[in-house]
């Protein structure tokens, strides 16, 4: 699977980014990949490679790329229950000053790098995200409707900025809730908003999960959550990006 280690202009400077995609000569379509807080590290180069491996160019880029090349804090092996409140008191000045613009104009910068890539076919691209990337992905799909086709977000805050974001979607969109994060009244509640929005999208609780359950270097990770995850995703992708 061929890998490469990226730089992509932005507004602000240059983000350094990772790719993965199928080791043939053909184009596939693109998908852009949010890591999490803790950003591109093993775990997620090897999920880029597990989902380009079925036939995308997949880009991850380095969120917090304005404090630094990843990984932007040192990080353990294992990001276990012990370590992370003295991780997250690093990432959380770099998360809460990633603003919603920020977010917007650098989306613009990995969109039109997808675009420009010989390796990627012209049409609708992907946008997936997890936790915090959720949230980043929903905004680049509500900020982008004519070129992303399909949305999907694991254990992220996707309804922190209100049922005005949804309006704005058109692409299809699935959304994984941990169990820890999400109670079945609240659940409702986003599929109302959902709805009232004209989303077309599936929303559900993996049962037995805490947030970031998808994440293998991490205590929270739940093996048969990350499979069922790959089980809503590919169909997903494979559905809304098969024309290109």
């Amino acid at each position: 699977m061929p890998t490469k280690t990226l730089h992509i202009f932005t507004a602000d400077g240059q983000a350094d980014a990772f790719a993965a995609f199928p080791d043939n000569s053909e184009q596939h379509p693109g998908v852009l990949m949010y890591p999490d807080g803790f950003g591109i590290r093993p775990v997620l180069r090897e999920m880029a490679r597990e989902l380009a491996g079925h036939g995308y160019y997949v880009l991850v880029p380095n969120l917090f790329y304005r404090h630094g090349p990843a990984p932007v804090i040192e990080l353990p092996e294992h990001i276990g229950e012990e370590v992370r409140p003295a991780v997250f008191a690093q990432l959380m000045p770099l998360i809460e000053a990633h603003t919603a613009e920020r977010v917007l104009s650098d989306a613009d910068a990995y969109l039109s790098f997808l675009a420009a890539q010989p390796e990627v076919s012209a049409g609708p691209v992907a946008v997936t995200g997890y936790c915090i990337g959720g949230l980043y992905a929903m905004r680049t799909a509500a900020a982008h409707p004519g070129r992303v086709a399909a949305l999907a977000a694991f254990h992220g805050p996707v309804g922190v900025d209100g049922p005005g974001l949804f309006s704005k979607l058109t692409a299809q969109v699935h959304l994984g809730h941990a169990e820890g994060d999400m109670t079945p009244e609240t659940l409702a509640e986003l599929g109302q908003a959902l709805d009232a929005a004209g989303v077309g999208y599936t929303s559900e609780i993996y049962p037995g999960t805490v947030h970031g359950f998808t994440m293998s270097d991490t205590d929270a990770f739940n093996p048969a959550a990350l499979q069922r995850h790959w089980d809503r995703l590919f169909p997903l992708l494979d559905r809304t990006l098969a024309s290109s």
